[in-house]
C-alpha cells in the first residue's frame, strides 16, 4: 500500500506549494493542472483578466455537470522568520505538511484533480461530464476570478448542476463540517465631518471623534437580525478607525470609520444601510457612506449533493458532519448564481492565513476518497 506521504495526491500538493503565488499571481500552478487534465481528456480553456489568471476545464457535454471549484491564490507570508521553514518549501515534520496554502487550498485542488484522475481512469465512458474551475481571485479582490467565469459561462448558457468547492470547512477533525452556504458581506467606510482646531480650544472646533462615538456604540449595541434555522444573526463589526493629524495638540476635523456586515438571509443590503443612516441622522453627524457589497448570502437546500458528501464522509471517517453556513466569504457566493447545488467541503481550518500553515498528511488520502466517492455517487450509472 501507497505510504501517505507518498502518494500521488500528496505529491501534487508538494508541486502546489512549492509554486509561490500570492494573490492574484498563480505561480504556474494552473499550467501544471492543465496539462494533467488536458491528458486524461478535459478541454482546457485558461481566461485572463488583468494579472489574474483562471482555467476552466471540461470534460464531456452532457449533464449533469459536477464542478470542482478552487484557488490557487495564497495571501502574503507574514514574516517570513517566524516560520519554521520556508512557505514555499514543503516540508514535512510531526506527520504534518506545511507551507504557505497547504491548508487554504492547495491541498484541496490535488485531492479532487487527483480524484478525478482515477474517476476517468475507472469510467473512462462515464455519464454526464467533470469541470474545474480554478483561479487566482480568491484571496484577492475577487473581482476577476470565478465572478467573470461564472459571467462567461452564464453567457454561453453553460449550468453547473452540482459544485463542490474545496475550501478548508473542518474545525477540529476532517469531516466534522461542510458549509451549505455562507452569509453575505457589506461594508461601509463612512467619513464624519468636524472642525479642526487646537485641543486648548476645544470651542473653536468640532471633534468628530467625540461626536461619532455614541452613534458608534449604538451600532455596535444593536441587534441586526436573530438569524432563522440557517444562519446565525447578522454581525457589525467596525475594522478600521483613523482621525487626526498625529500630533497631540490638533482636534481632528475629520474620522474615518470602514467596518462590515456579515448578514443572513434575514435581512437585506437595503434594510441595513437604512438603518446605520438612521443612527448616524439621529445623532445628527455631517458625513458621507460608501457602500460596497461584496457577496449575497446563499444557500444549499438538502438534496442529492449534500447528501452525498454527507453519506461519503461518514463512510471514509466515521464523521457525522455538521452542515453549516459559519465562517467568511468564498467563491461559492459567485457560483450560486449558476448552480442550484454548492456545497464547501476541505481539510481543517485551524491553520489558515496564520505562519506555519499546514494539513495534515494522513488526513490528506482520506481527502481525495471523499472527493472520488461523491462523484461516483453523483455520477452514477
Amino acid at each position: 500500500m501507497t505510504r501517505a506521504d507518498s502518494s500521488p495526491s500528496v505529491q501534487l500538493a508538494r508541486e502546489l506549494i512549492a509554486r509561490p503565488s500570492i494573490t492574484p499571481e498563480d505561480g504556474g500552478c494552473q499550467e501544471l493542472l492543465a496539462e494533467r487534465l488536458s491528458r486524461i481528456g478535459f478541454s482546457i480553456e485558461p481566461m485572463r483578466w488583468g494579472a489574474v489568471t483562471n482555467l476552466w476545464a471540461r470534460r464531456g457535454g452532457a449533464s449533469p455537470l459536477v464542478c470542482f471549484v478552487g484557488h490557487t491564490d495564497v495571501v502574503p507570508t507574514g514574516p517570513l522568520d517566524q516560520w519554521h521553514s520556508n512557505p514555499f518549501v514543503p516540508t514535512e515534520r510531526d506527520g504534518r505538511l506545511y507551507g504557505r496554502g497547504a491548508a487554504d487550498m492547495k491541498t484541496s485542488i490535488a485531492a479532487f484533480v487527483v480524484a478525478v484522475e482515477h474517476f476517468v481512469a475507472k469510467h473512462p465512458s462515464h455519464r454526464g461530464s467533470v469541470a474545474l474551475l480554478i483561479t487566482s481571485d480568491e484571496e484577492g479582490p475577487a473581482v476577476n476570478g470565478t465572478a467573470k467565469v461564472v459571467e462567461l459561462l452564464k453567457a454561453r448558457g453553460e449550468r453547473i448542476d452540482y459544485c463542490l468547492v474545496g475550501e478548508p470547512t473542518s474545525v477540529s477533525r476532517l469531516g466534522d463540517m461542510i458549509k451549505n452556504g455562507r452569509r453575505g458581506s457589506l461594508s461601509g467606510a463612512l467619513r464624519v465631518r468636524g472642525v479642526q482646531g487646537h485641543v486648548a480650544y476645544p470651542h473653536l472646533a468640532k471633534n468628530p471623534i467625540h461626536l461619532l462615538a455614541p452613534a458608534l456604540a449604538e451600532l455596535a449595541a444593536t441587534e441586526w437580525d436573530q438569524g432563522n434555522e440557517h444562519f446565525p444573526p447578522t454581525t457589525w463589526q467596525v475594522s478600521n478607525i483613523h482621525a487626526g493629524t498625529g500630533a497631540a495638540n490638533v482636534i481632528p476635523g475629520e474620522a474615518e470609520v470602514l467596518f462590515n456586515f456579515r448578514f443572513s438571509t434575514a435581512s437585506t443590503p437595503e434594510g441595513l444601510e437604512r438603518r446605520v443612516r438612521a443612527t448616524l441622522d439621529r445623532h445628527r453627524l455631517d458625513y458621507e457612506i460608501e457602500w460596497s457589497l461584496s457577496g449575497m448570502p446563499y444557500l444549499t437546500p438538502s438534496g442529492k449533493l449534500t447528501g452525498a458528501m454527507s453519506e461519503t464522509i461518514r463512510e471514509v471517517t466515521g464523521i457525522t458532519p455538521e452542515i453549516s453556513t459559519t465562517g467568511g466569504t468564498s467563491d461559492g457566493r459567485f457560483i450560486a448564481e449558476l448552480c442550484p447545488e454548492v456545497v464547501e467541503f476541505g481539510p481543517v481550518n485551524e491553520s489558515i492565513h496564520k505562519l506555519n500553515e499546514h494539513v495534515a498528511i494522513d488526513a490528506i488520502e482520506p481527502l481525495r476518497e471523499i472527493y472520488l466517492r461523491t462523484l461516483l455517487r453523483l455520477l452514477e450509472p
